[in-house]
């Protein structure tokens, strides 16, 4: 087996690919919808508004890594999350250069602390980096363990790059507000929700909300440092916002109505999942007897397993702002034993998948 790695490994290292590439996104069951695929684009969305997504669905190799945002003033650029590694860091900035007529980006907000958001912080040379409190200090625990050197992965990079993990140096705890020219900008706290240090990026006179990973679009959302119930809760308080569009943290633009849809697959999880609960089944157990209707075909079925443990967690009391990956690991294990006593080794999770987020 191969060894396993910690939690600030696997968030700043082993997510190279992003957290949100993990996971069988591409399998499908019959009777259920199919979900679309996306390209990687640098859209405008507003005067002075960009979005860049990365390219998933089903037939797509590493989806679900995840998007980030640009905001162009007179004098200087802001931009919201920083990437997983060099070349789609680097991608992103060319681009926003190119739609700056070479503004420098002055300002970078991180929405939360995972690897695929802050990892490319160190390419915005010079940008003043700002984030929550939680966000900061999350990396700054992961600084001595990142390694030297990045490691050849398709599409994040070539391999050898020079790497360092660089923390914000600004943190705040309310909400904030800063206007770069006609464009308002408010940086609103949403946790404790996918993480407890949330931050989404709100431009009300265009009616976009830059989310972040509270919200994930087709792409199974990711509950492993999450409160699925105040996530669930922020879901429902942004569907009174005046927004029309939504940038998510992983999965195409689209709007309220799939916000909507992705707070539903967790009330759909926990209905399941309670059911189990109350009738004193383990959570692996629970997760490999769960299936969610139309939300089969986007889930990624560790992702099952994560936050079905995730729940359980909410309803003995047990949560904490940290993933418990060693219990993860071994609903996984039960899981997966269940899976092959049924004969259905299709569905077996790859055990590594689980290690390489394991706390030790």
């Amino acid at each position: 087996m191969s060894r396993r790695f910690t939690r600030r490994e696997a968030m700043f290292t082993v997510a190279g690919a992003g957290l949100g590439a993990f996971g069988a996104f591409g399998q499908t069951r019959a009777g259920n919808p199919p979900y679309p695929s996306w390209n990687t684009e640098f859209r405008q969305l507003a005067p002075n508004v960009y979005a860049y997504t990365q390219g998933g669905g089903p037939d797509m190799s590493g989806p679900g890594v995840s998007n980030a945002g640009l905001i162009v003033g007179p004098d200087y650029m802001l931009a919201i999350d920083a990437l997983q590694g060099p070349i789609p860091a680097k991608d992103f900035i060319t681009r926003a250069r190119q739609a700056g007529g070479g503004k420098p980006i002055g300002r970078l907000m991180n929405t939360h602390h995972h690897g695929d958001h802050v990892a490319g912080n160190q390419f915005f040379t010079g940008a003043e980096i700002s984030s929550h409190p939680y966000c900061r200090n999350e990396v700054l625990k992961a600084v001595a363990s990142t390694p030297k050197t990045w490691n050849a992965t398709p599409n994040l990079a070539d391999g050898g790059e020079p790497r360092v993990l660089v923390p914000p140096t600004v943190t705040f705890v309310d909400d904030v507000t800063y206007f770069l020219g006609n464009t308002e900008v408010q940086y609103r706290f949403a946790g404790p929700a996918h993480t407890w240090g949330d931050v989404m990026a709100y431009l009300p006179q265009h009616k976009i909300l830059f989310a972040g990973d509270v919200a994930f679009f087709w792409v199974a959302p990711y509950a492993n440092n999450s409160y699925i119930t105040k996530w669930i809760e922020t879901c429902d308080k942004i569907a009174g916002w005046d927004v029309d569009v939504i940038v998510p943290g992983h999965g195409p633009i689209a709007g309220k109505k799939e916000l909507a849809e992705m707070a539903n697959y967790f009330r759909v999880l926990g209905v399941e999942a309670r059911k189990r609960y109350d009738a004193k089944m383990t959570a692996g157990a629970a997760a490999a007897e769960i299936r969610l209707g139309r939300f089969d075909n986007w889930v990624g079925p560790e992702r099952l397993i994560m936050d079905t443990v995730r729940w359980y967690q909410e309803w003995e009391g047990t949560l904490t702002p940290d993933y418990d990956g060693n219990r993860v690991r071994l609903a996984t294990l039960e899981y997966n034993a269940i899976k092959a006593g049924a004969k259905k080794t299709g569905e077996i999770i790859p055990l590594e998948r689980m290690d390489s987020l394991v706390e030790v």
